[in-house]
């Protein structure tokens, strides 16, 4: 069986983050899904967001949780399928009420591109596309760029 990753996030509205992680394309898993916490499933059998209420994240961990608008702990990153991919994918989060390019767009010109989005906890996603076929051999991709 392939690894999954399940990224567990806090949240400070479960329904309004819900809802917009269901606008950027995830669905809900209802079977672990409940009024504490939410399962989003990004990719079938392999990506998941656990959503968790300030409360249910207490019974994890005893660490305070740190506010995302003004501090980052991580970058989280999934990939698309082209560089209209990439934009379509923050088009959806701006329009379901997250900011746009909280980072640095990355536009390494034919084999790599990214830009990123925040949910409405402060949460970064950078979105990538990358064709490593086009990176000459034996050159770093930042040499290639």
């Amino acid at each position: 069986m392939p690894q999954m990753i399940f990224v567990n996030l806090p949240v400070t509205d479960l329904d309004k983050s819900k809802a917009f992680y269901e606008a950027v394309g995830a669905a809900n898993n209802p079977a672990f899904t409940d009024d504490t916490a939410a399962c989003m499933v990004v990719e079938e059998g392999s990506i998941h967001v656990m959503l968790l209420t300030h409360e249910k994240w207490a019974t994890f961990t005893s660490k305070k949780i740190p506010d995302a608008h003004t501090t980052a702990q991580v970058l989280l990153c999934v990939s698309a399928d082209s560089r209209d991919a990439v934009d379509g994918q923050v088009d959806k989060a701006v329009k379901a009420g997250g900011k746009a390019d909280p980072t640095p767009t990355q536009d390494f010109g034919g084999f790599m591109y990214g830009r990123s989005f925040e949910d409405p906890d402060g949460h970064i996603w950078e979105v990538m596309w990358m064709d490593p076929t086009a990176i000459p051999a034996g050159e770093p991709a930042e040499t290639a760029a």
